[in-house]
């Protein structure tokens, strides 16, 4: 078991395994196509999911994604592909819709405790975007870092700084270069043994270059950015890497994968939604209401109107459009328990079964 607690299985994970007696936890560390490689108590293997999980299955999103801790039928792959019969429970997700399928999501990277937001300090650097990436890192259940590469290219770092800090408020900022490996370092409070981490971000603006960085040699291919400033795409398989000082990185292709269709935003715009407490109306929109505290703070010059045009632009991408924060999490339940007929559905099956559990 311990080459499987290298690879992040920790209490949580192993207790559940023991629900599924005659099988085998495993991590699944690399994805191509419907072939899966996973790491055992004894080593890697390949996999494949059984005809059984491939039938009952109805979402893309219960498929085993890289990062994912699931139960297997072997140990050892030389009499044949391991078969992968059950997922087990996700502490985070990050996942896009699918392609070709607006209505069904796809799971990118499982399981992840950090997520490195990087963004180069050349024209790459915007603060909307940073909202964006911020937003989908929130949701996932991973905790955010940014990571801000290329320091040589910047004018005026602490102009950045000051942007990022009303930005991302709370949030650790780390400013690295490649030509520094001491910066590079700076990460690695959070990749202590066992402790995932993944980096995302616009193409070309570092990722493969600070991971290389971290595990003292050229793993992962890397380009430069163009002249145009638009990254070329080198990482194409996500892959999960086991570091020399022990933390676990999964690299994921390009953010331009990630939607924003699984955002918070109470936590990217926290103030916004602390204003909005004190709108004169529950469901205020913060767009013509009067009352609205929001639009109050915009005209005392306590709030950016930069931030409230892009919280408005990312619920409209979100389809949250028109819809207060509660109404949102309402929405996000609704969306989780649509098997049995939304969130109100699933609380009066919870109280009719508790009634039966009473009697």
């Amino acid at each position: 078991m311990n080459q499987l607690i290298r690879y992040g299985a920790n209490e949580r994970c192993l207790a559940e395994a023991t629900l599924y007696p005659g099988l085998f936890p495993a991590r699944v560390v690399s994805q191509y196509k419907d072939l899966y490689k996973i790491v055992t108590e004894a080593g890697e293997c390949p996999a494949e999911i059984s005809g059984k999980f491939r039938y009952e299955t109805t979402r893309l999103s219960e498929y085993p994604a890289v990062g994912d801790f699931v139960m297997v039928d072997r140990i050892r792959g030389d009499s044949g592909n391991a078969i992968i019969h059950k997922v087990l429970t996700r502490k985070s997700v990050f996942e896009r819709v699918a392609v070709g399928d607006e209505h069904q999501t796809q799971v990118i990277a499982a399981n992840i405790d950090t997520v490195f937001i990087c963004m180069s300090l050349n024209n790459n650097y915007n603060l909307n975007r940073l909202e964006r990436y911020l937003s989908v890192a929130w949701n996932s259940g991973a905790i955010p870092v940014v990571v801000l590469t290329k320091a040589d290219l910047a004018e005026d770092l602490s102009e950045v700084m000051a942007g990022i800090s009303a930005a991302a408020p709370c949030t650790d900022v780390i400013v690295t270069s490649s030509h520094d490996q001491a910066s590079c370092e700076k990460l690695l409070p959070w990749l202590q043994p066992g402790m995932t981490a993944s980096f995302i971000g616009s193409s070309g603006v570092g990722k493969s270059t600070l991971i290389n960085r971290l595990m003292g040699e050229e793993r992962l291919a890397t380009l430069e950015i163009r002249q145009d400033d638009k990254g070329r795409h080198t990482t194409t398989r996500r892959k999960l890497l086991i570091l020399p000082q022990g933390g676990i990185v999964i690299d994921t292709p390009g953010m331009r994968e990630l939607g924003v269709e699984s955002i918070d935003l109470s936590k990217t715009f926290s103030e916004i939604d602390r204003l909005a407490s004190n709108c004169r109306f529950r469901d205020c929109t913060h767009s013509s209401e009067p009352g609205c505290a929001v639009l109050q703070a915009i005209e005392d010059g306590t709030l950016d109107p930069r931030r409230l045009e892009n919280y408005r632009k990312l619920k409209r991408e979100a389809r949250y459009d028109g819809l207060s924060s509660k109404q949102i999490e309402t929405q996000k339940l609704n969306g989780m328990f649509e098997d049995v007929g939304g969130m109100k559905n699933a609380r009066k099956y919870i109280r009719q079964n508790n009634k039966r559990t009473k009697k």
